[in-house]
């Protein structure tokens, strides 16, 4: 194994102790277990899949656990796994050389070194970074001091934490109309608010099912957003018929400001110097007051407003970390930042492959497929890389994995069940498409995108059983225009129709 002058050499190296790295290194060991299989991981622990099952042709759930990596090398002992920070590549020598000083020659390299959470101000020890359920249970710890926490962001991880803090005041920042945009519609984020403040077992409400047309309005909104890239705005009849609580009686301490972005971050003493007012946290059909209490740090909010607290929740998404690979080597960049990948996980580099947050799905993807920095993904990535790169060694050829032909993914927000699959936002759609709609308030929300008479995404929250059914309609692309809006009427049951 080891050459001359601390040189070690493997066929197959993966750099990453997380979900993409540890897929791709297990599934390299099983089909060469002959070869050392190098995992290079800058922690002690890694990120290992548990209680896999597969729910239907394209979803799949599974837990994920940290590890010590000694149990991966139990598992497998042919993974060896290297306890460094990589400090450069070189890709034309095939080589990289780790924080430690030793170097790893490689015949086939895969990068997974995931993502960093995009701070919204880098260096501030009010800021807390927080990137998956992990960083939001070691944040846990931190609030049980706090009066006053400020997060900013909207994607899964704000919601999840919004719900589960209590007593505690938020300030929820977002720069959308409505919260979890990156899951939902403000349809779905109407349905599960109740939950922020539920305190008792609601009546479920019968709901009409509705059909809706995009609002030609909404169009012009998306300011940051390339405008193929909007997904959909609900018209402005979406809330007809659903009895819901508007976003401002909220009971469980949480205070949203929508459409805003922190401006700037003041320390005390400035905030002092700043001779300014902070607003205290609002109440209920009274006016914004001044806030008595002095904080460690504030807030200004593009809107104008001030705010004081103990802390702040970067909750805004991840930056691919590809930083240490970049110096010397000439890799083609997605605009999100990723390595860009072809469909056999290869990027612009010889011999050298990435999966996970780290990567760009850069090939031409199926109608009903878009890549998100999910676990689910990082998975799918970490075993079709290593398949791929398996096939290159042998001189095989590989046909894409069918996993990246409908995009599917199962989690679980404020304790209901939500399936999202395909264009479930209308991404890319345009505009000629349309929203059905069958909400029972408290019970279940499910949303279906069509376009031209055919599936295209759908949001399902709650038990509602449709997700078999959905993943086939929206895979075989069946004209569904004869059915209308029974397409979602509860006292019929489709999966009849579609067997």
């Amino acid at each position: 194994m080891a050459g001359a002058a601390g040189i070690a050499r493997s066929r197959f190296v993966v750099v990453g102790g997380g979900i993409a790295g540890v897929t791709c290194a297990e599934k390299l060991a099983v089909d060469f277990p002959s070869e050392d299989i190098f995992l290079v991981t800058a922690s002690p622990v890694i990120k290992a899949v548990t209680n896999f099952r597969q729910v239907s042709k394209t979803l799949e759930e599974f837990d994920v656990e940290e590890q010590p990596s000694s149990l991966l090398e139990q598992r497998y002992p042919n993974i060896k796994v290297i306890h460094s920070a990589v400090k450069q590549l070189k890709s034309d020598e095939h080589k990289i050389i780790t924080e430690d000083g030793r170097e790893y020659t490689y015949e086939k390299l895969c990068l997974c070194a995931g993502a960093k959470p995009k701070l919204i101000f880098e260096g501030n020890p009010y800021v807390l970074g927080i990137r998956d359920t992990d960083s939001a249970q070691a944040f846990q710890k931190n609030l049980a001091r706090a009066e006053r926490i400020i997060v900013v962001g909207n994607g899964g991880i704000a919601l999840e934490l919004v719900y589960e803090i209590e007593g505690c005041e938020v300030i929820w920042a977002i720069k959308d109309k409505a919260i979890g945009n990156t899951f939902f519609d403000a349809g779905a984020a109407e349905f599960l608010i109740p939950k922020l403040t539920a305190e008792k077992q609601e009546t479920p409400i019968e709901c009409k099912r509705t059909k809706y047309t995009m609002e030609g309005s909404e169009k012009k909104e998306g300011t940051t957003a390339a405008s193929d890239k909007l997904g959909s705005a609900l018209g402005p009849d979406w809330h007809e018929g659903l009895q819901l609580k508007g976003t401002k009686e909220f009971s469980h301490k949480i205070h949203i400001e929508i459409l805003c972005e922190v401006k700037k971050i003041y320390s005390q003493q400035e905030f002092i110097q700043l001779q300014q007012t902070s607003l205290a946290f609002p109440k209920e059909g009274k006016n914004v007051e001044p806030d008595e209490v002095q904080w460690p740090v504030y807030v200004e909010l593009t809107n104008g407003k001030i705010y004081g607290c103990n802390f702040i929740v970067s909750a805004t998404g991840v930056v691919p970390n590809v930083k240490p690979f970049l110096d010397s080597n000439n890799f083609a960049i997605g605009e999100d930042g990723g390595l860009k990948v072809d469909e056999h996980m290869h990027t612009s580099l010889p011999d050298i492959y990435a999966a996970g947050d780290i990567c760009t799905a850069a090939w031409e993807p199926s109608p009903v497929w878009h890549q998100m920095r999910l676990w689910t993904q990082a998975r799918q990535m970490g075993w079709y890389a290593a398949k791929c790169m398996a096939a290159d060694a042998l001189g095989e050829s590989i046909d894409l994995d069918f996993s990246f032909e409908l995009f599917a993914h199962v989690t679980k927000f404020f304790n209901y069940k939500v399936v999202v699959l395909g264009k479930f936002n209308a991404q890319g759609l345009g505009v000629d498409h349309e929203l059905m709609l069958r909400c029972t308030k408290g019970q279940e929300y499910v949303k279906v995108v069509m376009q031209n008479g055919r599936m295209m995404g759908a949001v399902l929250i709650g038990e509602t059983d449709l997700e078999e059914t959905f993943e086939n309609l929206i895979l075989n692309q069946m004209d569904l225009s004869a059915y209308g809006e029974d397409l979602l009427n509860p006292d019929i049951d489709i999966e009849d129709y579609f067997d």
